[in-house]
């Protein structure tokens, strides 16, 4: 751990989105592990993260070597990896939260919401984990490209799990990656920011933005 802060590792790191958390979560002082399928590509992207300074320099390793080491996993893959990445690090996730990311986009029509016969991604990995992992779900709709920016980032991020204390440490992410998480109850309700995310597809091919996110009104 880096002083109270877990030791985070984020699975399939090595693309936007999670390079884009790496960023901002080193800039908060936690230690990354850049996580890839092949170790020496995860510590050629890690060794590209520009370190803060004061801050420890990410490093790099193969997935499940990457889950092993760390407290806190975040996934950060596409749909069609998921289910293959989730059994390799299987063994390594007990009692661990799993920060799932995933969005169930299905090719080509990624702007018509396509959800699993479970109901949403985080709860196909809840059931792919098992009762030993803490699956929390979260980061479905805040673009990619805007946390590679480093700019301030005018969007919140609905966090779903089980447990509203497993709820609360992965708000203190959103907020250390510079956005504002909001409780968005159990698990099974991951399908509603699941589904917005092709909603917001849409949304930017129509009106030609890029990154269109949501902001929840009437909280202080």
């Amino acid at each position: 751990m880096t002083g109270s802060k877990p030791t985070l590792a984020i699975i399939g790191g090595t693309g936007n989105l999670g390079t884009g958390l790496a960023r901002r979560w080193l800039g908060g002082g936690y230690e990354v592990i850049i996580g890839s399928r092949t170790a020496e590509k995860a510590r050629q992207v890690a060794d590209t993260l520009i370190v803060p300074e004061g801050g420890r320099k990410a490093v790099g390793d193969a997935n499940f070597q990457a889950a092993n080491l760390a407290e806190i996993i975040v996934l950060t893959v596409p749909y069609g990896w998921a289910n293959a990445i989730l059994d390799d690090i299987k063994p390594a996730v007990h009692g661990k939260i799993v920060v799932d990311t995933t969005v169930p986009l299905m090719l080509p029509k990624v702007a018509r919401v396509q959800l699993p016969p479970e109901g949403s991604a985080a709860v196909a990995a809840q059931k792919r984990l098992g009762d030993g992992a803490r699956v929390v779900s979260a980061f479905h709709n805040v673009a990619a490209q805007k946390l590679q920016s480093g700019v301030e980032v005018d969007c919140d991020v609905l966090v779903f799990g089980d447990s509203p204390d497993d709820r609360e440490v992965v708000i203190a992410l959103a907020e250390a990656a510079g956005l504002r998480g909001i409780h968005g109850g159990p698990l099974d309700n991951s399908a509603a920011a699941e589904a917005l995310t092709s909603v917001l597809i849409g949304i930017n091919r129509k009106y030609g933005v890029e990154g269109a996110g949501i902001r929840i009104t009437g909280i202080a």
